[in-house]
């Protein structure tokens, strides 16, 4: 799923960063409102369905609007008070409507139409597993391998890790691996942290299940439930593999890595507003310095600031993560699979919403974004592919995207032991695979972005941002029309210059840079 020029120093002075909704004119800057409502038509049936109410932060007006809740057929799960979000079940089809009209709400919608939905968050191609065959040959591959000059040594399974050499990682390993003063929380399906090169760097303290909408810090609630569960587990080798001499390495193989899981359990892997809220302030709450988002919200892939309970989502999320901001945390997120232009004036959506029937829907990307990556200050990032070209997946867009890293592309073949142009990294249950997707170009920002962190401790996310934009490499837009699949069609168009683009927005990030 999913969710780059000018060099400017750590000491310029950043932007504030303001609420989406007030900053687009919807509601006051002290106001907000709550997630994605399904309309009555949609509700079929009595069964319980979970809303976000959005609130202003007094205790007097939280505790009124919870005695409305309870009136209204609603059970509060969790109050987040300091934001003003509440976490509600109930099974009245009215319960949204009516408790919009409690003075004091801002918004409040459900956060799905229907109880049971369809996952939001995939891979684009496919998982690639490697067998006990193929991690011995190209472990053998290794050893014969040469090094690269300034690098540490490699990893087993490092030959095949293109993505690293791309940005610089390997070398940068040599100088700064990161600092375990810094945490990388994953915000996804879970992390398998008994995993041998996942283990080392691994954080339980700051890890939790946030699916119901209240974080669970039961020890190892935040694992898999099951090996279909392993988008997160992929992230986070990606992030933080230790460098232990087993299997795969990481951008910053020095720093702590987290896991707040977000995705139902069940095979859908459905990821609610409610689970994202959770677990935004628990990553603020937790010390957590850089949160890594490679998903959007369900049940829509854009949330329209025109209709009610898609702004009532978009405002919940919008709330948590500027809390988490305000407390110090970075978020990156992939810009999505589509190849859409978030930057013109129309797209087709026909997807959403994907928990009930999807149906076809010509959005404009300004005012229907897909949340979190388009939300203010969060790193929106576009992937590229071995040959530092845009993947021919990447959603892209002028003044969106702000920088690009390696997600993986079937088209551009690297040098490699194995020649998978995909990204490689840990699964559960101490395995390997491929993918490729926006998904896995997060976490190498993620990565820049941590060990950034731990060579300017007391960098403020606005700076981190204003950091990975200064030390990327941008390759401007292609010279020839851009057609990776080579059938004659151009596939995207890319506006801006070389120090701006809608395919690299700033450029592609550098983790070299980053330690120097």
């Amino acid at each position: 799923m999913a969710h780059l020029p000018s060099r400017r120093r750590l000491a310029l002075a950043v932007p504030v960063v303001l609420s989406l909704t007030a900053s687009l004119g919807f509601l006051p800057a002290a106001a907000s409102a709550a997630p994605h409502a399904a309309p009555a038509a949609q509700a079929k049936d009595t069964a319980t369905m979970t809303y976000v109410v959005n609130t202003k932060t007094s205790r007097q007006t939280v505790a009124k609007v919870e005695r409305a809740i309870a009136e209204a057929g609603g059970t509060v799960v969790m109050t987040y008070d300091r934001i003003g979000v509440v976490v509600v079940r109930s099974a009245n089809p009215d319960f949204a409507r009516t408790i919009r009209k409690v003075s004091g709400v801002d918004s409040a919608g459900a956060t799905r139409t229907a109880p049971l939905s369809a996952a939001g968050t995939t891979d684009v191609g496919g998982v690639q597993y490697l067998s006990k065959a193929e991690v011995a040959q190209l472990e053998k591959a290794a050893k014969t391998s040469k090094k690269p000059k300034g690098s540490v040594p490699l990893e087993p399974l490092e030959a095949d890790q293109w993505d690293l050499r791309a940005i610089g990682a390997d070398k940068a390993a040599a100088i700064n691996p990161g600092s375990a003063k810094v945490t990388v929380a994953v915000i996804d399906t879970g992390v398998d942290d008994t995993h041998p090169d996942l283990a080392p760097n691994f954080s339980a303290s700051q890890s939790a299940n946030c699916v119901s909408g209240k974080a669970d810090t039961t020890y190892g609630s935040w694992r898999p439930v099951d090996a279909d569960h392993y988008h997160g587990t992929h992230v986070a080798g990606e992030i933080a593999a230790a460098r232990n001499g087993v299997g795969v390495a990481g951008v910053a193989p020095g720093v702590r890595v987290s896991g707040i899981t977000v995705a139902q359990p069940d095979e859908n892997q459905f990821f609610y507003a409610e689970s994202v809220v959770c677990a935004f302030v628990f990553a603020a709450d937790h010390d957590v310095q850089i949160t890594n988002n490679s998903y959007y919200v369900d049940p829509w892939k854009y949330n329209c600031l025109g209709d009610a309970d898609q702004k009532a989502i978009l405002d919940a999320v919008d709330r948590a993560q500027l809390y988490a901001q305000r407390k110090g945390t970075l978020h990156v997120a992939s810009a999505g699979n589509s190849n859409h232009d978030l930057a013109a004036k129309s797209i087709e959506d026909t997807s959403s919403p994907n928990d009930t029937t999807p149906v076809t829907r010509t959005i404009d990307p300004r005012k229907c974004l897909d949340v979190p990556a388009q939300l203010p200050g969060v790193v929106t990032v576009a992937a590229t592919g071995v040959q530092n070209l845009k993947s021919y997946y990447s959603n892209y867009g002028d003044g969106v995207v702000d920088v690009a890293a390696p997600g993986g592309d079937k088209y551009q073949i690297p040098d490699t032991p194995s020649g998978n142009g995909r990204i490689l990294s840990t699964m559960p249950n101490g395995e390997y695979a491929f993918l490729q997707g926006t998904s896995m170009a997060a976490p190498h920002v993620a990565g820049v972005a941590a060990l950034l962190k731990s060579t300017h401790p007391r960098a403020t996310p606005a700076q981190l941002q204003a950091l990975l934009k200064a030390q990327a490499d941008n390759p401007g837009c292609p010279v020839e029309p851009y057609d990776p699949d080579g059938n004659g069609v151009v596939d995207s168009f890319c506006k801006g210059n070389k120090n701006r683009n809608g395919f690299y927005g700033s450029g592609v990030v550098n983790a070299l840079r980053a330690v120097k």
